[in-house]
């Protein structure tokens, strides 16, 4: 549920971006940029966060991180300018890294290996499930109650986790590493980069979500402005494209019993790769909604077994310094994906230079993984 916390503050409001910028008296590709925002300022937080939650504790740094986002979301409930929103969201993201950011530590903490694969898969079930039904409760809340109230949904959201996690995550007092207080952050940062063949699995991570984002950011433009969609079609048809995304991590958690992590990976690079000629193939030749869906379903959907196979071979080189590798691994994810959606913006305003940065994007993927030597080693 932490972990949807994402995926719920960047997709339940993307139906109301046209409402938006017209009560705020501003344009919807100015809205559009909160979403940069958001991804890009959710790294600096993850950044901090990591090594102060392997100090002080993930409990701890989880539940002010939530407070931070809840009190963000309550005040962009009340704002009347876009600036203000900006300013906020970038607020909201800076407490929802800290909450997230302490979820894939816990998981190293306690899991390794293939087990630690399986969980990251069902942490991405449930990231699936939110960004699919996201636009849709964003669109009956925003028809029922207007864009403000998705705010305020968030707020109790994250009011909801402040109340679960401890009788639930945090039953019992997780032990402190040894020695962990006299470790200092730069320490920290030093002994996860000179884990060299994790970073392969970092620059990995975030081209392959950045591939993603870049579907996201546009998915208004794309399927209301260009595609012509209404807001209640556009929630489908954006449903659509995760669709295969559960497919493929449910697939993911059957392969993991007789697969090794980095060989499904591979195959789920190669699957995103297809799907992506096939959107350069349509976009030039038959430019259809019918034959675009299924193609961005296929390019998007491979995430599903992508990002928690990356996870697992990341998280397995540290034992240690759990918090502080989640944070640089979320960070790179965020910052990079978040550097090249803003970027976007400078694009031609058309699906096919859209669809060519997320080629640009996959290339360096295929290349990273069909690299690869060997399994990665706990150190």
């Amino acid at each position: 549920m932490t972990m949807a916390l994402g995926p719920l503050a960047i997709d339940t409001y993307l139906p109301a971006f046209p409402a938006m910028a017209a009560d705020l008296a501003s344009d919807v590709h100015t809205v559009g940029l909160s979403i940069s925002l958001y991804v890009f300022t959710l790294a600096i937080g993850q950044l901090v966060a990591g090594p102060l939650s392997d100090r002080v504790g993930r409990k701890r740094v989880m539940l002010a991180g939530l407070a931070i986002f809840g009190v963000a979301s309550a005040l962009i409930s009340l704002v009347d300018h876009v600036n203000y929103l900006l300013a906020l969201r970038a607020l909201q993201a800076f407490g929802g890294g800290w909450a997230t950011v302490c979820v894939p530590a816990i998981v190293r903490d306690r899991l390794s290996g293939v087990e630690a694969a399986r969980f990251f898969s069902l942490i991405g079930l449930i990231m699936i499930i939110a960004p699919a039904v996201a636009p849709g409760l964003g669109s009956m809340i925003l028809t029922g109650l207007g864009w403000r109230a998705i705010f305020v949904f968030l707020f109790c959201y994250a009011c909801l986790l402040v109340v679960l996690l401890p009788p639930v995550v945090f039953r019992g007092a997780a032990p402190q590493p040894a020695h962990s207080a006299a470790v200092s952050v730069w320490q920290r940062y030093r002994a996860v980069f000179a884990t060299r063949p994790a970073m392969r699995f970092m620059v990995l991570q975030s081209l392959c979500f950045a591939v993603m984002l870049l579907f996201i950011t546009h998915a208004s433009f794309i399927y209301q402005g260009h595609f012509g969609a209404s807001p209640g079609m556009f929630s489908i048809y954006f449903g659509a494209n995760v669709v295969l995304m559960m497919v493929a991590n449910l697939g993911n958690r059957a392969l993991l019993r007789h697969f090794p992590p980095e060989r499904i990976l591979r195959w789920g690079l190669t699957a995103q790769a297809v799907g992506i000629v096939l959107l350069l193939l349509v976009t030039s030749f038959a430019p259809q909604l019918w034959l675009f869906l299924p193609a961005m379903m296929l390019a998007i959907g491979a995430m599903g077994a992508i990002t928690p196979n990356t996870q697992a071979c990341f998280m397995e080189f540290f034992a240690q310094h759990g918090g502080t590798a989640a944070a640089l691994l979320g960070a790179a994810q965020f910052s990079v994906a978040g550097l090249i959606s803003a970027a976007s913006a400078l694009l031609p305003e058309s699906v096919g230079a859209i669809v060519l940065a997320q080629a640009a994007c996959c290339l360096p993927c295929l290349l990273l993984v069909w690299t690869l030597r060997g399994s990665p080693q706990a150190s």
